[in-house]
């Protein structure tokens, strides 16, 4: 038998980023638990209608474009306005674009703050506050082990994906009394649809997996139970946290991935 402490009926969850990849599997697993789920999309209509369909047919779809603070205060009084009180936040919805670190513009910083951070706090303002008025409620957010283990030509992103961990920390030690939680789930080599010309190169596939101690790449349902758990109330004594969904990757390459290296 199920047990109750991980069941989502009644919630009512807003999953950013919802039409491919992670969020999907994401949005899935949140609705198989019970939880009633919004979706948010940019340019993906037709992916996030699937996901819907998957759902229910009355699931809501919702577009905006994060990388425009305008359209990011916006879309969160939308959200509020229509369908009243969010209990789950999934702060999934995300770009990464990749510069040489010496080419590194403006724009390309600019864009990255809206939609990898700036988003993360207009949607908590707007939606954490009635959360703790409540006594419930939970924001988990997408991380990146590079967080952790960052690359030259990600250097916005990797950056930006630390400082999202801060800024959930920083509001989980205000909030945490009044019944909400905010975590960070953090990736590592995910196959999703955005990199699968990547991942259909042996080379490529042999190269990353080399490195993972458990010998192989994730998929976006690998991620959904983390997600799904902090969601719930056997969770709620977690708060502040970063779990890492990376095969083991964050703790160092696998054994014998470096010449003579024994572990």
């Amino acid at each position: 038998m199920t047990s109750p402490c991980f069941s989502l009926k009644g919630r009512r969850a807003l999953v950013t980023g919802a039409s491919s990849g992670i969020g999907r599997a994401v949005a899935l697993g949140l609705a198989e638990q019970g939880a009633g789920v919004i979706l948010h999309h940019f340019g993906n209509e037709t992916g996030a209608r699937e996901v819907a369909r998957a759902i229910g047919d009355d699931t809501p779809v919702l577009e905006a474009d994060f990388t425009d603070q305008r359209a990011i205060a916006a879309f969160a009084d939308n959200v509020v306005n229509r369908y009243g009180p969010i209990d789950i936040l999934i702060a999934n919805a995300a770009i990464e674009r990749r510069l040489p670190w010496q080419e590194v513009d403006e724009a390309h910083i600019n864009a990255h703050v809206a939609a990898n951070f700036s988003a993360l706090l207009a949607l908590t303002g707007k939606l954490v506050p009635p959360m703790a008025e409540r006594g419930w409620g939970r924001v988990i957010a997408t991380g990146s082990i590079m967080a952790a283990r960052p690359r030259a030509e990600t250097v916005v992103y990797a950056s930006l994906k630390a400082a999202q961990l801060t800024a959930v920390r920083a509001i989980a030690r205000d909030v945490g009394h009044r019944g909400v939680t905010l975590n960070v789930v953090s990736p590592g080599a995910i196959q999703i649809e955005a990199n699968a010309e990547r991942y259909s190169d042996p080379e490529f596939l042999k190269a990353v997996t080399a490195k993972i101690p458990v010998g192989r790449q994730g998929q976006p349902e690998d991620l959904v139970g983390a997600f799904v758990f902090l969601c719930s109330d056997a969770a709620s004594y977690i708060t502040g946290a970063n779990i890492p969904v990376d095969g083991g990757w964050s703790i160092g390459d696998a054994p014998g991935t470096l010449p003579g290296a024994s572990g």
